[in-house]
């Protein structure tokens, strides 16, 4: 036993020491090459500047739309929209997602808060119980296709092009790209669930507080006091979400950025101010550019950098669209591609990961997450296709 305990720690520290010199590698080979075409002084100064104008011009933005829209979700759920949407919404459950009509309050709530909502939704064993085990499993890809649709949508509309003209309409049908993408994604999940699950059929064995399909949630205190906790309760919510997406704003958009974008002014060169970097991404993008002109409808390959960044953030993500605006590259279709597929990639890496992992299906995250790279792209296109259509 301790021979075979042994060689393995012995296995662990030979994978360490090479996981470090593939890491030591990559490292010194892109900021080697970034600092050897910028210099290494104009690129770390970029990264700097480009990090607090980011957070001071961009995070601080985003941090104020998720506080009044958090507050906002919180009144529709402590004032009873959200449960009247709920009965509108579940007779649609059924035929478009394979899903019980309960399952509309997941949506509404990731819609108006985030992708977390529905680890907790998932674990309440009265909303639980009106799932078969591939519906409920399936819940996760079609909840986090909602996440942050409020704030997305907000942000989205809020944007305006260089003639003054309002993009809420643009935002909107990207919202339409995003439910498309969601059925898409929750229905190719359910297919490989049953395929791999011998009981997938099988209702969830837990045991119902209530014979009608409603989840139910009950506050105390006179109105006044009601709306005062709501909005204040809502907003303390934004304000975590707002310093949660920090990290993912700083570090991966800088970084999106500066493999986006090249120096500001091409005939002075690198002068280290923020947004400048070395356009790699476009060069890559370059090759295939026909399937994302094909697909979305991008004129500029730079725009690819939206989804990219969305895979693992989206807040992240939105930081990219006031600089392309500033660009001129934005117009309406991009928009709402942007939303659709904003929405449905909105950081599932994550979510995923950890509710499959809770229900104890972790063995399905990569059938999970192939569903939903999936489903956001028909979101994306569906959006452009749409968008085309109507205007």
């Amino acid at each position: 036993m301790l021979k075979f305990k042994t060689i393995t720690n012995s296995n662990f520290i030979k994978q360490r020491r090479y996981e470090a010199i593939v890491f030591i590698i990559l490292f010194f080979a892109v900021f080697g090459y970034l600092g050897s075409v910028m210099g290494v002084s104009h690129m770390v100064k970029t990264i700097m500047e480009t990090s607090y104008d980011l957070l001071m011009k961009t995070v601080l933005y985003l941090m104020a739309i998720m506080v009044v829209t958090s507050a906002l979700g919180n009144l529709f759920v402590e004032f009873g929209v959200v449960r009247l949407l709920e009965l509108i919404l579940a007779p649609l459950m059924k035929p478009l997602f394979n899903l019980p009509g309960v399952s509309a309050l997941a949506g509404l709530l990731t819609f108006l808060s985030d992708n977390p909502a529905i680890i907790s939704l998932a674990n309440d064993k009265n909303f639980s119980s009106y799932f078969k085990k591939y519906q409920l499993v399936s819940l996760t890809n079609f909840g986090t296709a909602f996440g942050m649709g409020l704030i997305v949508i907000t942000f989205m509309g809020a944007r305006t092009s260089a003639t003054g003209e309002s993009y809420f309409n643009a935002a909107l049908v990207g919202l339409a790209g995003a439910v498309v993408g969601s059925i898409i994604s929750t229905r190719l999940m359910q297919f490989f669930v049953k395929r791999s699950l011998p009981d997938a059929h099988e209702m969830v064995s837990v045991k119902k507080t209530s014979s009608e399909e409603h989840i139910s949630m009950k506050s105390d205190g006179g109105l006044f006091l009601r709306f005062l906790n709501s909005i204040l309760d809502g907003g303390k919510s934004g304000v975590k979400l707002g310093v949660a997406i920090i990290p993912g704003v700083l570090i991966i958009s800088t970084m999106v950025m500066m493999l986006t974008f090249g120096p500001k002014d091409p005939s002075v060169g690198y002068q280290g101010l923020p947004y400048e970097g070395v356009p790699i991404l476009p060069k890559l993008a370059d090759h295939i550019g026909w399937f994302f002109k094909y697909l979305f409808g991008f004129e500029d390959t730079r725009l690819i950098a939206f989804p990219i960044t969305a895979l693992g953030a989206v807040g992240a993500a939105l930081s990219l669209v006031d600089t392309f605006i500033k660009e001129n590259l934005i117009n309406g279709n991009a928009i709402a591609v942007f939303t659709a597929m904003g929405m449905c990639w909105s950081g599932y890496f994550s979510t995923h990961c950890a509710m499959l992992d809770t229900l104890g299906y972790r063995q399905l995250t990569s059938k999970a997450l192939i569903s939903h790279t999936i489903g956001g792209l028909m979101a994306g296109c569906f959006a452009h296709y749409l968008y085309i259509i109507l205007y």
